[in-house]
């Protein structure tokens, strides 16, 4: 047996401006046992942070987003730190005493997370278990207040600040347990990253090393074929390269790409150095796009859907050579920049507007600005956000310093709000 153990840096008790995201670089410990298949996983959490904000924090809440499709499969009790009170995905915890800005702060529950009964990325598919989303991660805080929205049912609704993991695991010996993370000395080291994700099963696996020394592991089920697992192995390679020169260097040192041969809801879910994917015909330049945008450069992905996957869909065609030349289909009735609240209540166009629309208003804007410019942009916009999180006013202002034309228009006429 081998045993999960999470153990994070303590953040810097530095204050940031009233309208920035709280917390800043959060501290998660965690030990989880699995049972004998790896479906279920218990232990004790607990969540370290400075309040780097200036007022005083009298609530602490805690997002159970595994709980999204039903409320019993994550269950968290017998806190420490604070009162807490659940509904469903949202844990609401008061501490004894309000947190004062500058102070650091822990609490600490026992949890345990069953994979559900579905072919999803927590869920269960033969064998094999899928943990994402799954662990209890902290809301974030900034200039609107908690963020607590939901998830509506359809791509991501998720706002996480980064993180730093470090991970052992216990679980029966013939479990493979891919994970968020690079192991070291029997421990999964994960630095500043916004989520912690993981699989068991029986896996086949294999790696490759990446001209630029990224390490590119596969986990495959046993119904996948070896070609097909060596092809989306050899796809990852090289877009992970691409990406870190046009983006800046990947900073995880490895990747795990999990593989299976059937999801019900999806095609691929990215994580910080771990993805799920279908197999074959796998999405795995899209998603190895998606270190890059979402988990390096965060956003609110309830807020703003459009700055992660267009962005990943824009950078697929960069990887190609696909210019989607005259993909504009013209004046839009609804904004790209809409949030998850709209797509989820229209869901048959969300993927038009926010991955196909998103991507050809990028490069819409590359055709504007030029080539070179916009490869400036994306460069100088990663390197400005690295491990924060990007508003869609944060992206024009870099555009703009990048332009010599008035973008207003623009943005107006490509329908981003």
């Amino acid at each position: 047996m081998h045993r999960i153990l999470l153990l994070l840096l303590a953040p810097a008790a530095l204050l940031v401006p009233a309208n920035a995201e709280v917390p800043r670089t959060p501290s998660y410990q965690v030990e989880l046992t699995s049972n004998a298949d790896g479906r279920t996983w218990s232990g004790r959490e607990s969540v370290s942070f400075t309040n780097t904000s200036a007022d005083l924090m009298a609530e602490i809440y805690l997002r159970l987003w595994g709980n999204a499709g039903g409320c019993s499969s994550v269950v968290v009790s017998n806190f420490s730190g604070g009162t807490a009170t659940t509904d469903c995905t949202v844990v609401k915890v008061v501490p004894a005493e309000p947190v004062e800005p500058g102070k650091p702060t822990t609490i600490g529950f026992d949890v345990t997370m069953t994979a559900p009964d579905r072919e999803d990325r927590f869920g269960r598919s033969g064998a094999y278990s899928f943990f994402g989303n799954a662990l209890p991660v902290l809301a974030v805080r900034d200039g609107d207040g908690w963020h607590l929205d939901p998830d509506v049912g359809i791509g991501e609704s998720f706002y996480t600040v980064a993180a730093d993991f470090a991970v052992r695991l216990l679980h029966p010996g013939q479990l493979g347990v891919p994970s968020t993370g690079e192991l070291i000395d029997g421990v999964a080291i994960a630095k500043q990253v916004r989520d912690f994700a993981w699989a068991a099963g029986p896996f086949r696996t294999a790696e490759a090393t990446s001209p630029g020394g990224i390490k590119v592991r596969t986990w495959a089920t046993d119904l996948l074929s070896p070609e097909a697992v060596a092809e989306t192995r050899t796809e990852a390679v090289a877009a992970i390269d691409d990406f870190g020169r046009r983006f800046g260097d990947y900073p995880y040192g490895e990747i795990d790409l999990v593989l299976n041969d059937r999801w019900t809801n999806f095609s691929g879910m990215e994580y910080p150095g771990f993805v799920l994917l279908i197999s074959p015909a796998s999405p795995v330049v899209h998603e190895v796009a998606h270190q890059w945008w979402y988990g390096i450069v965060g956003n609110n992905e309830y807020a703003d859907p459009w700055l992660d996957e267009a962005f990943a869909t824009y950078a697929t065609d960069l990887h190609t050579g696909d210019q989607q030349a005259g993909c504009w289909p013209g004046s839009l009735p609804v904004a790209i920049s809409s949030s998850m609240g709209y797509w989820g209540a229209h869901q048959s166009s969300y993927a038009t507007y926010v991955y196909t629309y998103g991507s050809c208003m990028l490069h819409e804007l590359e055709r504007l600005i030029g080539a070179p410019a916009m490869a400036r942009l994306l460069t100088t916009y990663a390197r400005d956000h690295w491990f924060g999180v990007s508003t869609p006013a944060d992206f024009k202002a870099a555009a703009q310093a990048v332009s010599s034309t008035d973008l207003t228009s623009f943005w107006r006429s490509h329908a981003v709000g």
